[in-house]
């Protein structure tokens, strides 16, 4: 019996799920996130729509907990959009120093902080066309900002977690956030948008990390077929045949 299995074994196509988009599957990976992470939130922390399209930009290149440090003295020391678009900027470069890139991302937030006033009105737009006029804000600040803060699903935001884990769970073949989003957004409820980011990010930074993924300890173990799973509890097949 060990024989055939292992003669039969390189006739499979080892991490490769049948049908990885089927209805059932994508539903059971929904459940699985949902019940993993209830309620989960914006790992930023943030009092407004401001504060959260600042700590986004910042946390390009950058992990949330390490912005989570800067932001603290840098909204004391510069509290609304008007201050931080007349601060100096290598006073403001100084603050976010440590979140690496800061002079681009210095110049970003001064600039949107100088949009926000005097195009908006001291008020963070809350549309996708007018949040991308903001310097340093692209589509997953956008995204962020209208799904965290203003609860508005306009699309998916696709960290590199999202990228990695939408790619490992067969939901997606591209390799890049435009074309991963599009393609989530095709077969993720709009209902669910906004939560299964956040999902799938927690789930990125605590489980399915990079490298030596904790596929004992997964919630979403029995349906991922990923190559390069460290614990497995099924063959290198679909669990789902339907």
């Amino acid at each position: 019996m060990n024989t055939q299995t292992l003669k039969a074994s390189p006739k499979k196509k080892p991490g490769k799920t049948k049908k990885p988009l089927a209805p059932e599957r994508i539903a059971a990976i929904l459940d699985a996130l949902a019940k993993t992470y209830p309620n989960v939130v914006c790992a930023l922390n943030h009092r407004s729509a401001w504060e959260l399209t600042v700590a986004t930009i910042l946390s390009a290149q950058c992990t949330d907990a390490r912005v989570n440090l800067v932001t603290p003295t840098l909204f004391k020391t510069y509290p609304t959009p008007k201050a931080m678009a007349e601060a100096s900027l290598p006073e403001l470069e100084e603050l976010i120093r440590t979140t690496g890139f800061f002079r681009n991302k210095a110049k970003s937030i001064q600039g949107a902080a100088r949009a926000v006033v005097e195009h908006f009105g001291n008020q963070v737009p809350q549309t996708m066309d007018e949040l991308l006029q903001l310097p340093g804000v692209a589509r997953k600040t956008a995204n962020v900002v209208l799904g965290s803060w203003y609860e508005i699903a306009v699309g998916v935001v696709v960290d590199t977690h999202v990228l990695r884990l939408s790619r490992r769970l067969e939901l997606t073949k591209n390799t890049t956030p435009e074309k991963v989003e599009q393609d989530l957004m095709k077969i993720i409820p709009q209902d669910r948008w906004i939560a299964f980011s956040h999902e799938l990010i927690h789930h990125g930074r605590q489980v399915c990390i990079a490298r030596n993924p904790r596929c004992a300890d997964c919630s979403l173990e029995t349906l991922c077929n990923s190559a390069d799973k460290t614990w497995t509890s099924h063959p290198r097949s679909s669990p789902l045949k339907a």
